[in-house]
């Protein structure tokens, strides 16, 4: 059986801790296992424990009261630091060969938009421990339902697409947080959305940067791979299980399932 890994990725605060939490109380309830890797160095857990967490080999407050350093510093420290000892992870995931590993990363989104940790993270997960991995990009949808946030946030989704090279699914979070009956309706064109279409409907696009907003809505239509879906983490919306459809088809989870052996007759019958 293959190894399968879901990377949650997306800005700080947009929920992306809720989210693993939501994928794993999910799986548990439908008879499947999954674990929660936390590398994020400054997290604490909530609802579930993390089954493999970096803080037992680098901790953020540990390198900012020792090396002196400010958050961003220490981050970028602490993930050369589990770089150059990789086989820590390796022995770590080790023991979970066969079972779903959800990688929940920082919020700062310079460790693949800038420097090329997570990539570098990614092709080793890929290459040496052979794994299936799916990128979720996460974008809170009471932000991203303003025009121009949301070319902000699509250029920012496309850039992990593009730096990570894996399969992407991106996610609007939150939408429970969107009461206003407009703003419901309204978020239905982000989805699927036409960016031509939401650039040429914005009159608050300040003039002067009218040629550059229409060539992004250019670029981010030309690449046709920005799309969302909902996610509401109240227990009792089914759109977890919609993701979680959808990260088991690009990860090719039940072809990697070893097929069951059928009941003869004589079993049926004992079991009657």
């Amino acid at each position: 059986m293959s190894r399968v890994g879901v990377l949650a990725l997306g800005p700080a605060g947009v929920g992306k801790s809720t989210f693993c939490n939501a994928i794993i109380s999910h799986m548990q309830t439908i008879g499947r296992r999954a674990h929660i890797v936390n590398l994020d160095p400054a997290a604490e857990a909530t609802e579930y424990e993390f089954t493999i967490d970096i803080r037992d080999l680098i901790s953020l407050q540990d390198v900012m009261e020792e090396m002196d350093y400010g958050p961003n510093g220490a981050l970028i420290y602490c993930f050369e630091y589990l770089m150059n000892n990789l086989d820590w992870l390796d022995e770590e995931i080790g023991d979970y060969n066969d079972e779903y590993l959800i990688f929940d990363c920082p919020g700062q989104i310079e460790l693949y938009t800038h420097i090329p940790v997570l990539p570098n993270i990614v092709k080793h997960l890929k290459n040496q421990l052979n794994f299936n991995l799916c990128a979720t990009y996460l974008l809170e949808a009471p932000f991203i339902i303003d025009n121009s946030k949301f070319f902000s946030g699509a250029l920012s989704a496309m850039s992990a697409m593009i730096l990570l090279e894996l399969p992407h699914i991106n996610i609007l979070s939150k939408i429970d947080l969107i009461k206003n009956d407009y703003n419901k309706k309204k978020l239905k064109q982000y989805l699927n959305p036409d960016p031509l279409l939401l650039a040429k409907e914005d009159e608050s696009f300040n003039p002067r940067f009218s040629k550059l907003n229409k060539s992004i809505a250019q670029l981010v239509d030309d690449f046709g791979m920005v799309q969302f879906l909902p996610l509401d983490c109240n227990k009792e919306s089914d759109s977890v299980a919609t993701i979680l459809s959808y990260i088991d088809d690009v990860t090719q989870w039940s072809e990697s399932q070893e097929p069951k052996e059928p009941k003869d007759e004589l079993e049926i019958e004992d079991d009657e």
